[in-house]
């Protein structure tokens, strides 16, 4: 046993590895914020350098300029709603599928896993043309139902594997007791679904926050304008002020490194039950 616990040559060299990989990759995050608070020119002249002086008048400038309270809240809003509808639709159609055992839900099932190998860029011109059908476009719930429709294959896809994990008996036992279907699902099996649960929402959470091609094609309006989309605007024809953009990007990106980092702990649980209940 001691031997096993030796502190040998061969666990530091892997350390030392692991933290320079690590310091890796974190030099984006480090060109990110030097660079955010550099003058244009700085910027320009050499990017790998410490400031010469600091520049926090840049986050003041692209907190007007980008409007950040209202695109702040236009993203927040599409991320909440669109995240927890995500993962209550999929978690009610996996128990669903799994449960209700026939050959049309094989075939859904199906189906929703093919869905998750579409590209999106095969449907972009259809799907303009049927939200615009039916008066969807440049609207916010346009842009949420789109994102239900996008992230529930492969929410169903999780859901389902760790649904089959769980006991048949339990919710045996608490029809016996005169629980209701409904009462099944909403008191005992979704309590034990909250791993996956939360990191189904981690997850597509990093996507919504951060996707910018979806809102591209739904958001024509200005005050509806997400933050990607706000930081793009930053990005003309002829001219790039990334003495804006910059700082742009870390106010946009802080709040979902933020909810990730406190949120993580989730992820290593979902996947934990999942493979030690599979």
């Amino acid at each position: 046993m001691e031997a096993q616990n030796r502190y040998s040559g061969r666990v530091f060299i892997a350390e030392i590895v692991t933290f320079v990989i690590a310091l890796l990759f974190l030099v984006p995050f480090y060109f990110l914020l030097v660079n955010s608070v550099k003058s244009f020119g700085d910027l320009l002249s050499n990017a790998a350098s410490w400031p010469e002086s600091f520049h926090f008048e840049n986050y003041k400038r692209a907190w007007s300029i980008t409007k950040f309270p209202v695109v702040f809240w236009n993203s927040l809003i599409v991320t909440v709603i669109s995240n927890i509808g995500i993962a209550l639709i999929s978690a009610m159609a996996a128990y669903r599928l799994v449960r209700y055992k026939s050959r049309i839900n094989q075939v859904l099932f199906g189906m929703f896993v093919a869905a998750m190998v579409i590209p999106f860029q095969s449907i972009m011109i259809p799907l303009v043309k049927v939200l615009s059908g039916v008066g969807l476009m440049d609207s916010l719930w346009g842009l949420i139902i789109c994102y239900l429709g996008f992230g529930a294959p492969m929410a169903i896809f999780l859901f389902h594997g760790f649904v089959k994990s769980i006991p048949l008996e339990i919710e045996e036992s608490a029809v016996v007791d005169g629980t209701s279907p409904y009462g099944v699902f909403w008191r005992i099996v979704l309590p034990l679904l909250k791993p996956m649960f939360v990191t189904v929402i981690i997850l597509n959470a990093l996507w919504t926050w951060n996707d910018y091609l979806l809102p591209s094609l739904v958001l024509q309006n200005q005050s509806l304008r997400t933050i990607p989309l706000a930081t793009f605007s930053f990005f003309g024809q002829y001219m790039k002020q990334w003495d804006l953009a910059l700082p742009a990007l870390v106010l946009g990106i802080t709040p979902i490194i933020i909810f990730f980092l406190a949120m993580q702990r989730y992820i290593i649980e979902g996947i934990t039950a999942g493979s030690v209940k599979g």
